[in-house]
C-alpha cells in the first residue's frame, strides 16, 4: 500500500511539472526576464536613493541608471541546434573525374 501511494505522489508530481501545453523555454524565458526587471528596479532605486550636492554625483547617478537600464535587457540568442552551420561548415572537396 505504502509503495503504491508514493508512486501515486510522484506521478501526480511529475505530471504537475510537465504537464501538456506547456512551453518550457518559454516559461524559462519569462521568470527570467520577471527577475531582471526585479534587479534593474532594485539597483535603479538605490541609485536614486543616494542624495547628492555635486554636479559629479548627479551626473553619476544618471550615467549609473542609464548604464543598468540599458544592459539589464536581455538579448534574444538561438539556440545552438537552431543555429545554421552552413556558412561555417567545411564543403569537401569534389570527387576525382578518374574514380567515376
Amino acid at each position: 500500500m505504502r509503495f503504491i501511494l508514493k508512486s501515486a505522489f510522484w506521478l501526480v508530481a511529475a505530471f504537475l511539472v510537465i504537464r501538456p501545453g506547456v512551453d518550457l523555454p518559454a516559461a524559462a524565458g519569462s521568470v527570467t526576464a520577471q527577475a531582471m526587471a526585479a534587479g534593474q528596479s532594485a539597483i535603479v532605486a538605490q541609485i536614486e536613493k543616494t542624495e547628492c550636492t555635486t554636479l559629479e554625483c548627479v551626473g553619476g547617478k544618471a550615467l549609473l541608471s542609464a548604464a543598468v537600464k540599458s544592459t539589464a535587457q536581455p538579448q534574444a540568442v538561438a539556440p545552438m541546434q537552431i543555429s545554421s552551420t552552413v556558412e561555417t561548415a567545411p564543403v569537401p572537396r569534389p570527387r576525382p573525374a578518374w574514380l567515376g
